[in-house]
């Protein structure tokens, strides 16, 4: 089907409604290069491109995400990481005198609306790539909007998701993923869990294709030892902390599982560890790195202090990046610097009033891995990047140092940068590195 056929079919089966109504995004764009930095940081000369969404003076990026509600907290971590990192390539002079700019949209952690926004930042804002797109059921819907601007080359580097139709045929080649998949954090899971003597596995999920991600990697890590998942609780996309989980708590507790796998987000994940400790449930919890660590430990604190008891003992995340902690990492250091000095906000018509910024999270610090990617990729493909360049540049990655410790390696068939999975529990209202499993998992 030609692509605006595609598209025009697409819109009208979603929406009655304007495409590119106010009502449903909003549009941010990036600080602008300041003069004095272009003039005395880079000299080179800059020429205009026929590259969609490169000027003289700037590079365009598209970001959709959930900036506001439930997930809120999600785009808002992401976009400041990145951020960081794009304001002091800008103020060092920017790509070869060009200005990243970041065009953000909100879709709520809704794929209907990511649909749009994909949509309006191709044709409307022309921005030369995607990056930074948050969440499963979003990415997935866009997928097949993506596949179609294939012939001009459209890409998207960087993304908050493990799930796995990114990262296959016939999705694969369009997207770099930089993290490692829900798929290998969740068999990592499973491998632990299972050394420490757990047998009998639960799982507890956001009904939808993120959830259902994050099962399949149970399900898989268990089937190597020749078991299978005991019990399932499942809970809707867009639960707030303060719902009551208590019937998935006892499903689970009633078919007497050893451990309890989650896939979710931060706040339907926290409703089910608070329901679970205030029932008495001690068993060990877990979660996936997209649940928001920080957010959810924000959460449990904040509910821990007016009633008392202790929501994180024997609970354990997993991370796809290091501990922003580790100062003996040089992009660590070079994070929180960033991080401190330009403290990154989203434009406040993107700002939920109800979210407080971490001043670090993994998901910031995510996001700054992705833009330190990005960077290196818009430096490599030249002066006047085109997107085919672009992209062959980034898969000239190999064994890239980022400064954490874990080389980073693209190529035209490997479109996944990191695999290493690392794990954290809570000490003193902080999430710290596992060093000893069995006491992490001690109830």
């Amino acid at each position: 089907m030609k692509r605006r056929r595609f598209l025009r079919v697409l819109t009208r089966g979603i929406a009655s409604a304007a495409l590119l109504g106010d009502n449903v995004t909003a549009w941010a764009q990036g600080p602008s290069l300041p003069k004095s930095g272009a003039a005395t940081k880079y000299t080179g000369e800059v020429v205009a491109t026929s590259a969609p969404g490169v000027s003289p003076e700037a590079i365009k990026i598209g970001m959709s995400a959930a900036f506001k509600g439930t997930a809120g907290g999600l785009g808002t971590e992401l976009y400041r990481g990145a951020q960081a990192y794009y304001n002091e390539v800008n103020a060092r002079g920017g790509i070869y005198g060009r200005a990243i700019s970041v065009v953000a949209l909100d879709d709520g952690y809704e794929p209907i609306p990511c649909i749009k926004n994909t949509i309006q930042l191709v044709e409307k804002e022309k921005v030369f790539f995607l990056s930074n797109y948050v969440g499963t059921p979003t990415l997935t819907r866009a997928l097949p909007v993506i596949k179609q601007y294939a012939d001009k080359h459209l890409i998207l580097v960087g993304n908050f998701t493990g799930a796995q139709p990114q990262r296959e045929a016939p999705y694969g080649e369009h997207i770099f993923n930089i993290r490692a998949s829900y798929r290998q954090e969740m068999m990592a899971l499973v491998e632990r869990f299972w050394q420490s003597g757990a047998r009998k596995f639960g799982v507890y999920y956001q009904i939808d294709a993120y959830g259902r991600s994050g099962t399949d990697g149970v399900a898989r890590g268990l089937a190597q030892r020749g078991a299978k998942i005991v019990a399932e609780a499942t809970y809707a996309r867009g639960a707030k902390f303060e719902d009551d989980m208590s019937p998935a708590v006892k499903t689970l507790q009633e078919d007497g599982v050893d451990v309890v796998l989650c896939t979710g987000a931060y706040q339907g994940c926290g409703a089910f560890v608070k329901s679970a400790r205030d029932l008495g449930w001690s068993i060990p919890i877990s979660n996936v790195s997209f649940v928001g660590s920080d957010a959810m430990l924000s959460l449990l604190v904040k509910h821990r202090n007016s009633t008392g008891r202790n929501y994180t003992q024997a609970l354990i995340n997993s991370q796809v990046v290091p501990s922003y902690d580790d100062l003996s990492l040089p992009a660590i250091l070079e994070y929180r610097a960033d991080m401190d000095k330009y403290n990154p906000t989203v434009p406040e018509f993107l700002r939920d009033p109800k979210y407080t910024a971490q001043k670090y999270s993994f998901i910031s610090l995510e996001g700054f891995i992705n833009a330190k990617v990005v960077v290196e990729g818009l430096r490599r493909a030249g002066r006047n990047p085109t997107r085919r360049e672009f992209r062959q540049a980034l898969e000239s990655l190999r064994r890239f140092d980022l400064g954490i410790g874990a080389p980073l390696t693209f190529g035209p068939e490997q479109h996944q940068g990191l695999i290493n999975v690392y794990f954290t529990r809570v000490e003193k209202d902080r999430w710290v590195p596992i060093t000893d499993w069995n006491a992490a998992v001690k109830a």
